[in-house]
């Protein structure tokens, strides 16, 4: 009888094992599934924040040569308006110019006149 219950006890022990070891590799893998599923769904946002990092970093190259190219755009219209502006201070230089020689001109032709005119009433007294 003891040798029966010892038996009994020993096949019930070994039975109980196995069916702890069993249940031991499901949690193992329901684990395992487990961690899978959350690092799977980590990944998908770390792969998305990549993508929005690439992007951005191609559309902050595009928008540093847009600024490089506005400046220099800039830079030759400073240029141009300057170049234009001297022009008009030359025009109008030469605008003064021209009428202090008119006026210059006029006056002498003025005297020319009066001694032209003085000459001839002289010769003809």
């Amino acid at each position: 009888m003891l040798s029966s219950m010892v038996k009994e006890h020993q096949v019930k022990q070994t039975t109980r094992k196995e069916l702890q070891e069993s249940k031991r590799k499901e949690a193992v893998a329901a684990a395992s599934d487990l961690t899978q599923a959350l690092v799977d769904h980590l990944n998908v946002g770390v792969a998305q924040a990549y993508l929005n990092q690439k992007r951005l970093d191609a559309e902050a190259k595009q928008l540093h040569s847009s600024a490089i190219n506005f400046s220099k755009q800039t830079h030759q219209w400073l240029t141009l308006v300057e170049t234009f502006s001297s022009a008009l201070k030359e025009l109008g230089d030469v605008e003064n110019w021209a009428k202090t020689i008119e006026g210059d001109v006029r006056t002498i032709t003025i005297a020319l006149d009066s001694v032209y005119k003085d000459s001839q009433e002289s010769q003809t007294q």
